[in-house]
């Protein structure tokens, strides 16, 4: 295990936590924006750096198809051809394939796949996982697991969590071990608490560096969800981090924290930025509205991203509706900006002692709404 994770405090079951890798510390709890293809949409590294982001998500998926794990490879890693000198977790790929509902065929071995980009067919197993992402050098790499679809019959969750249980078994095998490096194991078990218990068992028993909550977030909805957080997490080792993979929205990362979640990632913030939504304090606003057409507010007070400083809602509402890339390029900052300052609240919070405080400012801030222009 080569990983350290330090747990630094306690509040109830929220963490404060440092993780420490071979290219850099992640001080948790954690968000991770999205680099799907190697790069965070509309956004340079260097700004990603900028908005507080110590960690990004990279794609095993997309990569293996485009450019291809042995050109990153022998351009250097992930973090040289997409410059980004600090750590990067890769997912398994695994998400991605079983969505492609008509083009993959699942057997014990793993998933035969056509391409979404040109139907050449591929092979991805735990083994050829644990290959592509040591080639892209991927920090945290991630075991290969099937995501079960939500819903689900218990027999049919119970089935793809054991694959995924024997499938985390070889992965851990194959994986190449080396100092500031990793691997998570992923829970599964839909919304069956028995499952899930199974799968933290199995996932302790071959143990790894970190554990992942899989199968959330995919559509059974955030009360369903927490449901499954209120005790999920206590299945997983306590002295190694937890990441809720694939989530998602401010409220959902705030209760994910008070369930005793480390990490996060989700492709939320960049998306917004592209559908002309902004999220502020008092929740996300719809840039298009015509109410921000002659607004002169920025979209957030005392919000530090070069969004807000330096520009209006009015202008950000002109370069939408004349389709101008800026406006993508600087809600993208903003919005992923708004995650790590919250993400910093969080922390700031449970190391202070005062995370009810902040936890009711929060949902007493959103209920408020955005404050209309006078």
């Amino acid at each position: 295990m080569s990983l350290s994770f330090q747990i630094l405090k306690t509040v109830g079951k929220s963490r404060r936590g440092k993780l420490t890798t071979a290219h850099g510390i992640v001080n948790t709890p954690a968000f991770m924006p999205v680099g799907t293809c190697g790069t965070v949409k509309a956004m340079m590294p260097e700004s990603v750096e900028k908005t507080g982001a110590e960690i990004i998500l990279g794609n095993t998926y997309h990569l293996m198809l485009r450019p291809g794990a042995d050109l990153v490879a022998e351009m250097g890693g992930l973090h040289k051809f997409m410059n980004w000198k600090r750590p990067i977790l890769t997912d398994s790929g695994g998400f991605q394939v079983m969505s492609l509902s008509g083009l993959r065929q699942i057997s014990e071995q793993g998933v035969s796949f056509r391409s979404h980009v040109d139907g050449k067919k591929f092979f991805l197993g735990p083994e050829e996982s644990m290959d592509i992402q040591y080639k892209l050098d991927s920090n945290i790499t991630m075991a290969f697991d099937e995501c079960t679809p939500y819903p689900s019959t218990e027999k049919k969750a119970m089935l793809s969590m054991q694959r995924s249980m024997r499938w985390a078994k070889r992965s851990k095998e194959a994986f190449i071990d080396r100092p500031g490096y990793g691997i998570f194991g992923i829970q599964q078990g839909n919304v069956f608490k028995n499952l899930r218990e199974e799968s933290a068992a199995a996932l302790k028993e071959i143990g790894f560096d970190g554990y992942a909550i899989g199968g959330l977030a995919i559509g059974e909805g955030q009360e369903k969800m927490f449901e499954v957080l209120d005790y999920a997490p206590d299945m997983l080792p306590a002295s190694k981090p937890r990441y809720l993979m694939g989530v998602g929205k401010p409220d959902d990362i705030v209760g994910a924290v008070l369930r005793g979640v480390d990490m996060f990632d989700c492709v939320m913030p960049t998306r917004s930025g592209r559908t002309s939504q902004a999220f502020t304090k008092y929740g996300p606003i719809n840039i298009r509205n015509a109410r921000h057409r002659e607004d002169p507010r920025p979209i957030e007070e005392g919000c530090d991203c070069p969004l807000c400083t330096n520009y209006s809602r009015a202008y950000i509402h002109h370069l939408q509706k004349c389709k101008e890339v800026l406006a993508v390029m600087l809600l993208s900052w903003h919005n992923i900006r708004y995650y790590e300052r919250l993400m910093q609240g969080l922390r700031e919070a449970i190391e202070n002692d005062r995370l009810d405080d902040f936890v009711q400012e929060f949902y007493f801030n959103q209920s408020k709404g955005d404050i209309e222009p006078l």
